[in-house]
């Protein structure tokens, strides 16, 4: 076992993953501090690598694209003080370190991990519930609906419709953008059928955020959200409202079972046939069609 043991955090790898543990000191920032402990398993990783520097050094990990869902929502836009795959290392311990990265590499070779992107999660996201207040309104996410509501700060317009609450199962997308310059930040949720281009002030289904100290932790409700989206590599979802979506669940009975493929393999041609007289648009014909080759 490999295993560095400082202020900023401590890491320890065990043959097969690496435990991440954000430390205590003062300077670890809310982030890290509000994530916790992660667990990385050795498959998810793409590399390792280590920086001396004058008066300390930097261990950095690098996970293959589409491994962790908190690197997918923050789009690489996390600084390096929140970036929980960073450790600081101070200059009497570049030996460890150094170790540290060799154990690493022999596992990833050993085990002819590869380095390309996976098409499915390999970490879970930041546990739920999970509630954050900052900008102009505090978003709440207990891993099926989240919910936004507004403060005094919000503005009237965006206020005036009273908290929202939204299914995981409405969201398209997920995405936050910190603040840069005098450019705000925000926390936006695109909802099925329902695309806007207002900005985030006005944004009923968005959190605008100016900054501050607690703007970070937007990124982490992100990431649990994110984690229960769709992966990225997966086929896109047509654009359906959601009204529209449910009333299509008629198109596959749940009293079919699901090794009945004559049953379900003549839902295809009804749907076929509805789809060729006009009945369901090419967006509807899709959807339903999905839906009944997963039950196959």
């Amino acid at each position: 076992m490999a295993e560095i043991i400082q202020k900023d955090g401590t890491w320890a790898f065990d043959g097969d993953a690496l435990r991440l543990t954000p430390g205590r000191d003062r300077n670890v920032s809310l982030l890290r501090r509000t994530l916790g402990e992660l667990v990385v398993p050795l498959g998810a990783l793409a590399g390792v690598s280590f920086e001396q520097g004058r008066k300390a050094g930097r261990l950095r990990l690098r996970l293959r694209d589409g491994a962790d869902p908190l690197l997918h929502a923050s789009g690489g836009r996390l600084t390096e003080p929140d970036d929980p795959y960073q450790l600081i290392v101070e200059s009497d311990r570049y030996g460890v370190a150094e170790y540290f990265v060799d154990e690493v590499r022999s596992a990833l070779l050993l085990d002819e991990v590869p380095s390309d992107p996976v098409s499915e999660y390999l970490l879970p996201g930041p546990s739920v519930p999970l509630s954050v207040s900052a900008g102009d309104g505090t978003a709440s996410f207990d891993g099926e609906l989240v919910r936004l509501e507004w403060n005094w700060k919000t503005e009237d317009a965006k206020a005036a419709a009273g908290a929202r609450t939204l299914s995981v199962t409405e969201l398209v997308a997920v995405e936050w953008q910190p603040a840069a310059g005098l450019e705000n930040g925000h926390l936006r949720f695109t909802v099925r059928g329902a695309p806007t281009k207002a900005p985030p002030k006005y944004d009923p289904n968005s959190v605008e955020l100016w900054g501050f100290k607690k703007d970070p932790l937007m990124a982490l409700l992100a990431a649990a959200v994110q984690a229960r989206l769709p992966h990225p590599s997966a086929a896109p979802v047509p654009d359906v409202p959601p009204e529209r979506a449910r009333g299509l669940k008629r198109l596959a009975p749940p009293e079919l079972r699901e090794d009945d493929h004559d049953a379900l393999l003549r839902r295809l041609r009804e749907l076929g046939e509805l789809h060729r007289t006009g009945v369901l648009t090419d967006e509807e014909f899709t959807l339903a069609k999905q839906a009944i080759l997963k039950r196959m």
